[in-house]
């Protein structure tokens, strides 16, 4: 639970990289001090890349990283006081030595109200509330791998289609009777659905779907074909930005915690003696 990014070690073996499945390496040794080749094997689990050598690399570093700041936390004798979370998980006392350490020596300046207008004037379409669209929808659903039931489907669906165009109170009935969707039940309601809440092809159809009537072409998507009514569509709105100040200032809070980590982590590695690891900088 410690708040130190990229150093918290999971000592699980699960998933775990075997040393015998990578070439030998040399010996890691940080400032004289081994890191064992299981304990960087049960740190790859933590690290997952598309090599097994790449995740063993990773895996290294945190492990050195972490070495050189527990060495550090000792050798300055600060305090080691655990705290708990909401959830009464406990740190441990390493976890807590270096939350303490890196809490001793970055400073982080706290964002002024100029700092804060600045990064919001130069990013204002991040800074709005989500469209909205209220619709309704009947799945006819078929495997994307089946194509005589995506044939199938999409027949269905433009009948459907149909029969809505001439009759729109008929909506509800033919959800109940037709679609595979729980909402089925609700007679095809989808409520209110802001971006990013549905698959990406079924969000692009919305945005497109007239407003007050049956789409006039069924929705491909991965679960089959759908039959769509838009209600009401509401687009959102600028924040003002006294509203976007809070959460600016929190992401430049936490960015200047981040890049002041990084600068005393380099400190520490250029300091030190490690063998057995060529450490880029520039990733520390």
């Amino acid at each position: 639970m410690s708040n130190v990014p990229e150093i918290t070690v999971n000592t699980s073996s699960a998933c775990a990289v075997k040393p015998g499945n990578l070439p030998r390496a040399k010996a890691v040794k940080v400032n004289g001090v081994a890191i064992g080749r299981d304990a960087i094997s049960r740190e790859t689990q933590n690290h997952p890349a598309k090599k097994p050598v790449e995740a063993w690399k990773s895996a290294t570093r945190a492990l050195v990283v972490r070495e050189l700041l527990l060495q550090e936390a000792r050798r300055q004798n600060l305090p080691i006081t655990p705290i708990s979370d909401a959830e009464g998980r406990r740190e441990t006392d390493e976890e807590a030595a270096i939350r303490g350490l890196v809490d001793a020596a970055v400073k982080i300046p706290e964002p002024n109200a100029t700092e804060c207008r600045r990064v919001y004037e130069a990013n204002t379409s991040r800074f709005r509330s989500p469209n909205i669209v209220e619709a309704r929808h009947i799945l006819i659903a078929a495997s994307p791998d089946d194509g005589s039931a995506r044939a199938a489907a999409k027949s269905l669906a433009f009948r459907l289609i149909d029969e809505i165009a001439r009759e729109p109170s008929l909506f509800a009935e033919l959800a109940a009777l037709h679609s595979k969707c729980p909402s089925a039940e609700t007679g095809g309601n989808l409520g209110q659905i802001s971006d990013g809440q549905t698959v990406p092809e079924f969000e692009r159809a919305l945005d497109r779907a007239p407003v007050g009537e049956v789409a006039p072409m069924p929705v491909e998507t991965r679960y089959g074909f759908h039959v769509v009514f838009v209600d009401r569509r509401i687009p959102g709105a600028q924040m003002p930005f006294e509203v976007a100040q809070p959460q600016i200032a929190a992401w430049l809070t936490e960015r200047s915690r981040h890049i002041g980590i990084r600068a005393f982590v380099s400190d520490l590695v250029r300091s030190a003696n490690i063998e057995g690891l060529q450490f880029d900088l520039t990733e520390a």
